[in-house]
């Protein structure tokens, strides 16, 4: 099934894990305005996910999801966040903010590392809308 036009991604990612990318562009405006880094992906996540893979051999998605949001959370800032999220209609505290923006930080990461053959998905079944 196609996109619809218009749906933004980053780099390297596929949309695989990450449903909407929306939320995060939202977030990189919210924090531009307030004069504040551009959080975004780089080699340092994707070491840590290579790392990670290799050391273990197998490691559950959604455990590595999490071990990667938990780097990103300290560099989120929860105001703009929730400013993110507001301007897309959804309330949410701004700590829930906080850890949704990471969240989406994660799942690119994830994709990204599998666009890269730094991992692979075994047993991964995409969501509906991908196939």
């Amino acid at each position: 099934m196609e996109k619809p036009m218009g749906e933004r991604k980053p780099l390297l990612a596929d949309g695989s894990i990450v449903g909407s990318y929306e939320p995060l562009f939202r977030y990189w405006e919210a924090a531009k305005k307030r004069g504040l880094e551009e959080v975004a992906i780089g080699r340092e996540e994707l070491e840590f996910i290579e790392r990670r893979v290799r050391g273990s051999g197998r490691v559950n998605l959604l455990q590595l999801r999490s071990e990667v949001t938990e780097r990103f959370l300290p560099r989120i800032n929860p105001e703009a966040a929730k400013e993110a999220f507001e301007s897309l209609g959804m309330r949410l505290t701004p700590e829930e903010a906080r850890q949704k923006i990471a969240e989406i930080l994660a799942g690119w990461a994830l994709e990204a590392a599998r666009t890269l053959l730094i991992v692979d998905f075994k047993g991964w079944v995409p969501r509906e809308e991908d196939r």
